[in-house]
């Protein structure tokens, strides 16, 4: 006789995981992370206190909608900052700005 007790999923590959991964990540994992990209900026560029937490909050959206997982999100914040501090350690700061210059006396003849 026929055993009828054979399910679909029997020798199937399990089902992938349908909950995005966005919504297991804490919003304060990301207040970390763009608080983390600030301190990154401040340590190698000039912006005002604003503008760096713009441009920190929209760098970290672009990767967040972009990423397919909570790993490829750390990895590609991760290689982006580690790629800021190489490029500021390659080039190598003028000890004055370029407007100052030592003091000026003028010559008598």
């Amino acid at each position: 006789m026929e055993n009828n007790n054979w399910s679909p999923m029997q020798g199937a590959e399990p089902l992938m995981e349908t909950t995005d991964w966005r919504t297991q990540l804490h919003p304060d994992s990301r207040q970390r992370i763009v608080n983390k990209i600030m301190d990154t900026l401040k340590k190698h560029h000039l912006f005002s206190g604003h503008e760096l937490k713009t441009i920190a909050e929209r760098f970290e959206e672009k990767i967040y909608s972009a990423a397919v997982s909570q790993s490829d999100y750390l990895r590609k914040i991760s290689l982006k900052m580690l790629t800021m501090e190489t490029k500021s350690q390659t080039t190598i700061p003028n000890p004055l700005p370029p407007n100052e210059v030592g003091p000026s006396v003028p010559k008598d003849p």
